[in-house]
């Protein structure tokens, strides 16, 4: 009789329960079947779910017990031998459905009643969630376990367990919903049902993309565990879709209606129930891996195939297991199967490393240019290309099975990682010890984050995180954080996506309706009013809606539209070669470059990387360049300043960093110089502050304020600056002889102690 669910305990084991009143138990690789339990006559198996794997984040072990629904409105629990643990009572008419929250403590059943209850672990009534007029067929929960998401005819319902908070309630489709899922990785909802129709949504209720109507009604759909997949069944017919909607495969078997679908951990394969009594098994084949002139492709469960498409060389590549996950980047194949690692050097295909993996299923492979980072059920960690294990990095409540390559993110000294628990935070490691970096606080922002990304180039100290939010807001900011609050600033709005090039620190993202790229992030440090002039946009409204960056190599930026295709785009090589300049010193080098290209953008950016690195006689070329006469004759005076300590004061007070610069004064002795700052930015409190503090200049504090009121024609209100005013005349001439003899002095310690560069 057909074949109402299917689930796996391990990737090579596979239970199924039938109309016939069996569950069996199947072993892919052996093609073997055995009968588990036969049921009672009159119990036919709806929906079953197997209880959580690593409630804990233990070790992974197999699930021992599952839950099973069936028609005459009990669930069962089970355990993996068949023995009935538990029967009880839960809804009038048939339990449609029911699911295990992902810690394994809790479990939401619903029926034909129109009804959603949560029980507790032992089969206790906690709640009716909810009670609907018609039968629920579907029921999901949130990735955090807080929420349950169930259909409720053409409407899609989110109700959080607790009774105060907002349900979310809206029209999903033309036809009543048979089937939904919530995926716990990436936060995307599916739905399919009657109106031949699937649809992603996200947790807001936003439509992602709706399909095509297919041939026939759509019966079931599943989530891969990792996010990245999903599979649809109806009536002959199974569609492998990417997490934006589009469809990598049909498939046409002939099985009648597909009612269950379930993925193994690992992800690589892919069982369904039928109705007409098989039971389907589909493998992964044929994902591609591309980086530069070299494609790989998966071609057979445990072969790759190389193909380099500059000389036509091809190579093939035997694995003794099944492959999970891989990534090719940097030169470097990273292969991880189910017992081993393999790393291949794109020089030589012949002799990969292999080592043996602890856990067995790896969810994410990242790459940075000396090293690597698998994440499993156990935990994160980092190897080095000649196989050797540098650090296991680990922060409290660490969850790993939801980690993907937007929440994590990898250089060559620094691994960042939102945190789940709280998404307002992103966690800091050194790569080398795995310890949290600096003072071990994590980065926090005001609002949650949804996308993280670490450049890859240049120096540890200058590390930078770009990251987006909810709001769809991009800021940047700096890892290494000295005691004090690192500026967080917003350098864009809008921003779908966001990728760091692999050679130098140039970000692109898709901005609304253009795509942007940042030539200079760092601008924003330095000089922020010419972060506008660094910039590269072009119309994106060419690649439809949504797309996506699949990685940004060299010059060329890889984007994948809603509709699967590929789009390559080129960017001007320039930006690149002056960063290469700008990194070995080669500041000659870097403006000649500019004066060949005769480029506003990329003078912009040599100016913003000039005062960057305090090349002050560059940074006065590249300004003058673009037209900024203001900063050149600002640039100009610094130059004539006594003393190496002033010029850096002033180089800061030009990137806006007046309190930096204040300290540096106060700290080298140069009192005199941090109380002109502050006069000079009309900062008077904090300039007769300081006067006052050192016993000095009082009366130049005074004198300036005076004239500044006089010029607008103003009297003095300030209590402070009347007490300190009273009996005191302003002498210029005094005033003038003592800033001449502070200048002095200064010109004399200068001379004294030959200036280092810093």
């Amino acid at each position: 009789d057909l074949v109402s669910c299917v689930g796996w305990t391990t990737a090579d084991e596979l239970f199924s329960c039938s109309d016939d009143h069996q569950i069996l138990k199947w072993n892919p690789l052996t093609s073997e079947t055995t009968p588990v339990v036969k049921l009672p006559e009159d119990v036919y198996p709806i929906d079953f779910h197997w209880f959580p794997r690593n409630p804990s984040g233990k070790k992974q072990s197999p699930s021992e017990s599952f839950v099973l629904t069936s028609s005459d409105g009990k669930f069962h629990l089970i355990s993996k031998l068949g023995r009935v643990e538990k029967s009880v009572e839960a809804h009038n008419g048939a339990v449609l459905a029911g699911r295990w929250n992902y810690e394994g403590t809790a479990l939401v059943t619903a029926g034909e009643d129109g009804q959603v209850k949560i029980w507790s672990k032992s089969g206790m009534l906690r709640s009716t969630l909810a009670q609907q007029g018609s039968p629920v067929y579907s029921v999901a929960w949130g990735p955090d376990s807080a929420k349950v998401l169930f259909s409720a005819g053409k409407q899609l319902i989110i109700k959080p367990l607790q009774p105060s908070a907002k349900v979310l309630q809206w029209k999903a489709h033309d036809g009543l919903i048979l089937k939904t899922d919530w995926n716990s990785v990436n936060d995307l909802i599916l739905s399919a049902g009657e109106d031949c129709k699937y649809k992603v949504w996200d947790s807001f209720g936003r439509a992602l993309f709706s399909s095509q109507p297919q041939e026939y009604p759509l019966t079931s759909l599943a989530w891969a565990v990792d996010g990245e997949l999903f599979a649809v069944g109806s009536f002959n017919t199974l569609h492998l879709c990417d997490k934006a909607g589009w469809s990598y495969a049909v498939e046409k078997p002939s099985t009648g209606s597909i009612l269950s679908l379930s993925w193994c951990q690992d992800g690589s394969q892919l069982a369904a129930a039928c109705a007409n009594g098989q039971v389907l098994f589909g493998h992964l084949v044929e994902q591609r891996w591309d980086w530069k002139n070299l494609e790989v492709t998966l071609t057979k469960r445990r072969t790759m195939k190389v193909h380099n498409v500059l000389n036509e060389a091809q190579d093939s590549l035997e694995f003794r297991d099944r492959v999970i996950k891989a990534s090719l980047n940097y030169g470097f194949l990273v292969a991880a199967t189910s017992l081993q690692c393999y790393v291949f050097s794109t020089k030589n295909w012949n002799t990969p490393l292999i080592f043996d993996l602890k856990e067995g299923t790896v969810s994410l492979i990242l790459q940075a240019e000396r090293h690597f980072l698998l994440v499993d059920g156990g935990g994160l960690y980092l190897y080095s290309y000649e196989g050797r294990l540098i650090s296991s990095p680990k922060y409290p409540g660490m969850r790993t099975d939801i980690l993907n390559a937007q929440t994590v993110s990898l250089s060559n000294d620094t691994l960042a990682i939102k945190d789940k628990a709280d998404e307002k935070v992103i966690y800091i490691f050194e790569a080398l010890s795995g310890k949290p970096l600096g003072d071990g606080k994590p980065l926090s922002h005001k609002t949650e984050i949804v996308e993280i990304a670490l450049d890859q180039k240049g120096l540890t100290n200058e590390r930078k995180i770009a990251f987006i939010d909810k709001n769809r807001d991009l800021y940047i900011t700096s890892v290494k954080r000295f005691g004090k609050e690192q500026k967080i600033v917003n350098i864009g709005t809008m921003v779908q996506a966001l990728a760091w090039n692999d050679t130098s620190n140039i970000l692109c993202g898709l901005q609304d309706t253009r795509l942007t790229v940042w030539y200079y992030p760092n601008t924003v440090y330095v000089d922020k009013d010419l972060l506008p002039k660094t910039l590269y946009e072009r119309d994106a409204s060419e690649f439809s809606r949504n797309p996506q960056i699949v990685s940004f190599v060299g010059t060329e930026i890889t984007l994948r539209r809603a509709d699967g295709s590929l789009v390559h785009l080129s960017i001007s090589p320039y930006p690149g070669i002056l960063h290469d300049h700008v990194r070995a010193s080669r500041w000659e080098d870097a403006v000649r470059l500019c004066r060949f290209v005769k480029d506003q953008t990329l003078w912009a950016c040599l100016a913003a990387m000039a005062v960057a690195n305090q090349d002050m006689t560059t940074a006065e070329i590249a300004y003058a360049a673009i037209g900024e006469i203001d900063k050149v004759q600002y640039i100009n005076s610094i130059k004539d300043l006594p003393s190496q300590e002033s010029r850096m004061a002033h180089m800061l007070l030009f990137s806006g960093n007046t309190q930096e610069a204040e300290t540096l004064l106060l700290q080298t002795g140069l009192v005199y110089q941090a109380i002109q700052v502050n006069i000079n930015l009309y900062n008077w409190d904090r300039a007769l502050e300081l006067a006052v503090k050192h016993k000095t200049h009082v009366d130049t504090v005074l004198a300036y304020r005076q004239k500044f009121l006089q010029d607008f024609g103003k009297k003095e209100t300030n209590k402070r600056f009347l007490q300190y005013a009273q009996g005191l005349e302003v002498d210029w001439n005094k005033i003038k002889a003592k800033i001449e003899m502070e200048i002095a002095k200064e010109r004399e310690r200068a001379a004294a102690s030959p200036a280092v560069r810093t």
